[in-house]
């Protein structure tokens, strides 16, 4: 990635706090190669960068509306993501996830380890209180847990009482009545997948679609273990800081080798 100075790094790579500038989470863990996202790019041609955008508009306004939800805020849901969102109503209601109104987007710091990051939410859940990250992707991926490892052990430092990690999948697609497939049309492009049996077997889709309405998808998976996963994150951050060392010098991250 191109900087044209130090200024520019720093607001594009972190965040200053209290005079001290650190890297951002989201930031380091994208040093990761990320096989899909090339495979990606190979099956849209050329359009991947317009397609990206409007995913991330819409996983922008997915994640305002779920923390207005959580806080019992009033909201006005824009129509385009309203399926998506009235399933997330309804699900954190049967699971009686709880959430407090100081424990939404807040940044964390880890001084020790020179990182910062904000999270969604810290929530109790089935009598459990832990991290809560939010995504809008079409699977929860696993890179995902070197971020809320990250989350987890900065937290850790301030709330002791923190005990696990959850990541929240916030979708929406439409259904096929012949074949099961799923049609998700995020970001202006739709993707159609086939269903699946209990062995991850790809049911065959059917030559004429018959798709249902837009409706909310929403999957919860927790992860109790996480040292293994930061350990990875500090991996990924000593990576980060070697491919941006040049900057991180000229921001004064960094102490210049002689």
């Amino acid at each position: 990635m191109f900087f044209s100075n130090g200024q520019e790094f720093k607001e594009t790579c972190g965040y200053e706090i209290n005079g001290v500038w650190y890297p951002r989470v989201t930031k380091i863990v994208e040093i990761k190669s990320k096989p899909a996202l090339y495979k990606f790019y190979a099956e849209v041609k050329g359009d991947g960068e317009n397609i990206i955008k409007l995913s991330a508009d819409e996983g922008t306004r997915i994640h305002e509306a779920a923390e207005k939800i959580l806080t019992g805020k009033s909201i006005d849901i824009d129509s385009s993501i309203r399926p998506a969102m009235e399933a997330f109503r309804q699900f954190i209601e049967e699971q009686a996830i709880e959430v407090r109104p100081e424990h939404i987007e807040q940044r964390i710091t880890h001084p020790e380890h020179r990182y910062s990051g904000t999270t969604d939410a810290l929530a109790t859940i089935n009598g459990k209180f832990g991290v809560l990250d939010f995504k809008t992707s079409q699977s929860i991926y696993r890179d995902y847990n070197l971020q809320t490892a990250a989350y987890m052990e900065a937290w850790l430092k301030r709330i002791p009482t923190l005990e696990t990690r959850w990541i929240m999948r916030i979708d929406q697609t439409k259904i096929c009545f012949s074949c099961g497939a799923k049609l998700r049309p995020k970001g202006g492009r739709e993707k159609i997948r086939p269903a699946r049996d209990m062995n991850n077997r790809a049911f065959p889709l059917c030559n004429n679609h018959e798709w249902s309405e837009l409706q909310g998808e929403i999957e919860l998976q927790e992860f109790p273990e996480w040292k293994k996963d930061f350990e990875a994150f500090l991996g990924a951050k000593r990576l980060w800081e070697w491919e941006y060392e040049y900057w991180l010098e000229r921001v004064g991250y960094l102490v210049p080798t002689l």
